[in-house]
């Protein structure tokens, strides 16, 4: 593996990990509370076939975080130019999660980077919703935070992970993760530690939350933005990866994406995989992404 960092432009400095040989390229791009790192299950096993590039976003990992962010839009900026430095073109791109919509920011708006879109686990064209609280803890639907500050205080959705993260705390990440996430099979112990490592590296938190919240690249007003309409641009055949025991992404928004993409999108659900196909059903998530991509 080589281990390398990019500096852009913009004074940050994206670290990635680079992997295999082979003649078709793909670039991994992880989710929220995760890094590069996050996609080692799948990159071990698919470094014999491709040349596989697996990248840090900025405040994540071990990328740099000199200036916040607002957008998901932003992100994919960055990676756009890690991949004209790395003179990267035609690529197989795979977003989990988040990671999705900055894949799909990608595509849109970078058509010549992205020969094939595989959209794992994903947050929809609509963005990902995240709702006001009752005194209950309880979400309030329809009613949105107004700042990003506001939301920095969310007492269920953000406010524990930032607190564990700012803690480094262990047991709480592992109670998230083993909550929401890894709900179907777990990592071996020592692996479980390195990715919560990876986890707890994380200082963006509250720029990610807002980003998914005001992401709309549909033709719909999501409760926050308006669309923006960029799906329309979006030409490229694009595998959308959904999952029966998703907490995190539920079949209905994996529906609703499948729906959005029309004649582009290929949709399969994993039966028996939760938010991480990558741990749940690794072999299966292979088999789809490079049926997909040959």
């Amino acid at each position: 593996m080589n281990l390398g960092t990019v500096d852009l432009s913009n004074g940050e400095s994206i670290f990635y990990r680079e992997v295999g040989g082979g003649e078709k390229t793909l670039l991994l791009i992880h989710g929220n509370m995760s890094s590069s790192k996050h996609w080692e299950p799948v990159y071990e096993k698919m470094k014999e076939k491709y040349k596989i590039f697996a990248v840090d976003l900025r405040g994540m990992g071990e990328s740099s975080y000199h200036s916040r962010f607002d957008s998901l839009k932003e992100l994919a900026d960055d990676l756009a130019e890690f991949c004209e430095i790395l003179k990267l073109r035609d690529l197989g791109v795979a977003g989990w999660s988040t990671g999705g919509g900055i894949a799909m920011e990608l595509a849109a708006d970078y058509p010549d980077l992205v020969d094939k879109l595989i959209l794992v686990e994903s947050v929809s064209p609509k963005g990902y919703p995240l709702f006001k609280k009752n005194d209950k803890g309880e979400p309030i639907p329809g009613e949105f935070y107004e700042t990003k500050e506001a939301m920095a205080k969310d007492p269920v959705q953000v406010l524990p992970a930032v607190l564990a993260i700012e803690n480094q705390d262990f047991n709480t990440m592992k109670q998230i993760w083993d909550a929401a996430i890894y709900v179907v099979n777990k990592p071996e112990e020592n692996k479980y530690r390195e990715y919560l490592e990876e986890t707890l590296k994380q200082r963006n938190l509250v720029d990610i939350d807002w980003a998914l919240a005001t992401f709309n690249i549909s033709e719909e007003h999501n409760g926050m933005v308006e669309g923006n309409g960029k799906i329309n641009n979006i030409k490229q055949p694009t595998l959308i990866l959904g999952a029966e025991l998703d907490y995190v992404v539920p079949l209905s928004m994996v529906e609703e994406t499948s729906k959005a993409f029309g004649e582009y999108g290929e949709l399969y659900i994993f039966k028996d995989s939760g938010h991480s196909p990558i741990t749940d059903v690794t072999e299966e998530l292979i088999e789809k992404i490079e049926g997909f991509i040959e």
